[in-house]
């Protein structure tokens, strides 16, 4: 997605965020909250091949909006259960090179600074997701200010993955590598205060399935998210 596009999507928001400040609301009994987000997040790769040498070399990021139906289950209603749908694109730039043999299969293999320059070198994909949530938060219905955590999992489906090499080697760029992991899945926890809140991913399942190795040992690396959420009613 293109910068100017992320720009506009999180200007949107950010005027719907602040307008809830401003904008005087009906009183409801049977209010629900949080139903829209939006976040974007640094992107950490976890449990990577020992002695390897793979390493992150500049800042990776993810973006993430949807819809998460709250279901409150209590009848002061600071309690819910939310289930949703959602989107997000994620890249991981690092130093390992993905690279297509004469037979189709992709090779695994970490770039050597002295033989091989780059400029660009990452992966990424693309993901539709479902969160399932446990909601507490300290809301009233005429409250916009309150203090909230919500934990749960996210399952993850991979429709699309992309891998890009720019450099002495010419441009390698591959559309939907088999050896992801289409289904992915891990822990989600949000916590904050009014608009900013803090938004940890961890993954529980590997990015890579066991066809990929490097150093003929299986790339089990999973991803750990770290970033800021917003939502919207």
């Amino acid at each position: 997605m293109k910068q100017p596009c992320v720009v506009l999507i999180f200007s949107l928001f950010t005027t719907l965020i602040f307008s809830q400040e401003i904008t005087s609301k009906v009183v409801d009994s049977l209010y629900k909250e949080d139903q829209f987000y939006i976040g974007t997040t640094y992107n950490l790769l976890g449990n990577k091949p020992k002695d390897a040498g793979l390493k992150q070399n500049s800042f990776s990021l993810g973006f993430h909006l949807g819809y998460i139906k709250d279901m409150p289950i209590n009848k002061r209603r600071n309690k819910s259960i939310g289930i949703g749908l959602g989107y997000s694109t994620n890249s991981y730039i690092q130093n390992m090179l993905i690279q297509q043999d004469n037979t189709g299969s992709f090779n695994y293999s970490i770039i050597d600074d002295n033989l091989v320059s780059f400029t660009k070198n990452k992966f990424s994909e693309h993901v539709l997701e479902l969160p399932i949530e446990y909601r507490w938060r300290t809301s009233t219905a005429t409250s916009y200010k309150f203090w909230r955590i919500y934990t749960g999992v996210k399952l993850g489906y991979v429709f699309a993955n992309r891998s890009k090499f720019i450099g002495s080697l010419g441009e390698l760029k591959y559309n939907n590598i088999e050896d992801f992991n289409t289904f992915q899945y891990g822990l989600t926890l949000s916590v904050g205060y009014n608009t900013w809140n803090v938004f940890i991913y961890y993954g529980l399942h590997p990015i890579f399935s066991d066809t990929a190795q490097l150093n003929g040992e299986n790339l089990d690396m999973n991803t750990v998210k770290i970033g800021l959420i917003f939502y919207v009613l």
